[in-house]
């Protein structure tokens, strides 16, 4: 039911804002992140929604040419304890898929008491490819944690309990945002006088994070003792290879951040928190919910 409720969100992206009410999590009207154009935009669609591929069960929804950003609100189902987590899904900078790796995700976390916010961050022009995929993304991700903590009062969040779950491609965003020290984006109201950085973060199968060439991090991921405690998930049979996230995990290690790694051996890539065959990947969340109740309010 609530996979149907999202798809049906989904498809009114590009249309005006509707109140849609679910019967099991309210969904709110989008939340424009941008006030206006998103930085170096010229356009403001929310996107398209691709056609669904009957090789997908349950379905998996794919939103490109997304030129201003829309977020969608998941208010805590149980026992709101006044934490939030942003949550970016993957999608390889081309399209995002908000219910794999986003609504579906914000239902496990609603359950914890989490409120959650699914962006549909802006993909990748045509013709650019000399722009890094990641970048405007990261400054969607930056202005989105900034207006969470700038509304926090709207939802009755605690502005110390931000956190962040990320997924593939934007996984890859949000380890750049966890260790980033600068705004990627000149401030432009009082939104921007907030902090980008997540109080703690979930990175699960994160995208091309390792450089074959250096043996190394992708050099914009530069890990300090500032860097946001995080848990992160990869399976060792994952094309994007799970040598980034030992990368990642080891450089948390040498500047004492506190931090979580997961290789599970099968499960390959995209699998959001679905099961996969032959593999206990699906368990990822029972794991993640342990390292969480750590530092949720309680």
């Amino acid at each position: 039911m609530k996979c149907l409720f999202a798809v049906f969100f989904a498809s009114l992206l590009s249309l005006p804002a509707l109140s849609i009410v679910a019967q099991e999590i309210p969904i709110t009207e989008p939340i424009f992140v941008w006030p206006d154009l998103a930085p170096e935009e010229t356009e403001r669609t929310s996107g398209t929604q691709l056609p669904m591929r009957a090789v997908d069960k349950p379905p998996i929804i794919r939103i490109e040419k997304i030129r201003r950003p829309p977020m969608s609100v998941y208010p805590a189902t149980r026992n709101a304890n006044g934490s939030a987590v942003l949550i970016l899904p993957g999608g390889g900078f081309g399209k995002v898929v908000p219910n794999l790796e986003g609504s579906e995700a914000a239902d496990w976390l609603c359950e914890l008491g989490v409120t959650c916010f699914v962006l549909n961050y802006r993909t990748r022009l045509p013709n650019n490819a000399k722009e890094p995929g990641w970048k405007r993304p990261l400054q969607d991700a930056q202005r989105a944690m900034r207006w969470i903590r700038a509304n926090a009062d709207q939802w009755n969040l605690d502005r110390d309990q931000i956190g962040l779950l990320a997924f593939s491609a934007g996984g890859q965003v949000g380890a750049i945002l966890i260790t980033d020290e600068k705004a990627s984006y000149e401030p432009i109201d009082q939104v921007d006088e907030q902090s980008f950085r997540p109080d703690f973060a979930m990175l699960v199968y994160p995208w091309n994070m390792y450089d074959n060439k250096t043996d190394k991090l992708m050099p914009v991921i530069k890990v300090t003792k500032s860097t946001s405690p995080s848990f992160i998930i990869h399976t060792h049979d994952d094309g994007s290879t799970s040598l980034g996230s030992v990368l990642l995990y080891a450089d948390m290690k040498r500047q004492k951040v506190p931090a979580e790694l997961h290789v599970y051996e099968t499960g390959g890539h995209g699998y959001g928190t679905r099961d996969r065959p032959n593999s206990n990947i699906g368990s990822w969340t029972d794991r993640a919910t342990d390292w969480l109740e750590r530092r949720l309010p309680r």
